[in-house]
């Protein structure tokens, strides 16, 4: 078979980052195939995964795991290993390393040594759902797996709740229910897409708005996903916008001016400048170090 690697297949000592597929095996590439043949070793997010792919195509290529949990440590063996001469495929569980998994880190490095990593592109899947989500498809924003929990996860839907090119992000089948629900407090009922095991038997795609997300997927779900959402003040189906439980008015349409007066009314209290910038920054999703900055000149203003 020709090959349109002819300088690629020569060269030693390179990082080849390749696309592999999101679901549906047949959608390889055929550079992407002449690339894992010809590299000396493939670095794998998942190797049962990638052994699979491998093995459909009758590839026959050492297989080293590189993940989360050993990303330092395996990164700097795979770097050696081109630096001393050998060729690398950086492969992911599905679609296209460094997007959302720690290959990021590996091509970072590299970069950093003075290497050249090489794309071979292929299948993503915040692309493939947002061709067919009917939503405007630019601009946009890939905000990658919101936070599990806690404050970071409140943090990030009000920092992308005024965000007015589409949102496209991943989440896992567990968390689905409850990001549609935090989405329409937060966000509002905006239109979407969810995307659901693209390229695969039981590929799904919904569209609708968030509250009918919400309602369509009570039951168990299960499989990858890509959610894709209308940004602020795009419009929604129906015509429908916020409904009462929506938090985006109050997040989008503040008076610039009001934190300031809320952080001049706490230090006229008597809250210390620390004190003060904690509660402000909180109470209007600002950077801590910014409210800080302003108590610190509040103060200095007053002749404290």
């Amino acid at each position: 078979m020709p090959s349109n690697l002819d300088g690629e297949k020569e060269a030693k000592g390179k990082l080849f980052v390749v696309s592999t597929p999101i679901g549906n095996l047949a959608d390889i590439t055929l550079r992407a195939l002449d690339t894992l043949r010809s590299v000396d070793l493939v670095a794998a997010e998942d190797t049962r995964r990638t052994r699979k792919l491998l093995s459909y195509y009758d590839i026959h290529k050492p297989l080293i795991s590189y993940h989360e949990h050993n990303a330092r440590e395996r990164g700097s063996e795979l770097l050696e290993a081109i630096n001393s001469g050998r060729s690398v495929a950086l492969v992911t569980d599905a679609g296209t390393p460094g997007i959302s998994d720690p290959g990021k880190l590996l091509i970072e490095e590299a970069l950093h040594r003075g290497m050249e990593p090489v794309a071979i592109p292929g299948p993503t899947a915040l692309i493939s759902a947002l061709s067919v989500s009917g939503l405007q498809t630019r601009p946009f924003i890939f905000l990658g797996f919101p936070p599990a929990r806690g404050a970071l996860r409140k943090r990030f839907f009000e920092e992308h709740a005024c965000l007015t090119m589409t949102l496209i992000l991943y989440e896992s089948p567990k968390r689905l229910e409850r990001t549609l629900e935090e989405m329409l407090k937060v966000w509002g009922d905006r239109r979407a897409a969810i995307a659901r095991e693209l390229t695969k038997m039981h590929e799904e795609i919904f569209r609708g708005t968030v509250s009918e997300a919400v309602a369509h997927f009570k039951t168990e779900v299960r499989g990858e996903l890509t959610l894709v959402v209308d940004g602020a003040g795009a419009g929604s189906v129906g015509g429908r916008r916020d409904g009462p439980q929506s938090e985006e008015s109050s997040l989008c349409h503040r008076d610039p001016a009001a934190w300031k007066d809320e952080l001049k009314a706490l230090l006229d209290g008597g809250s210390s400048s620390r004190e003060a910038a904690s509660v402000v920054a909180a109470r209007f999703n600002l950077a801590r170090r910014t409210v800080y900055q302003a108590a610190l000149a509040i103060r200095k203003q007053n002749g404290c």
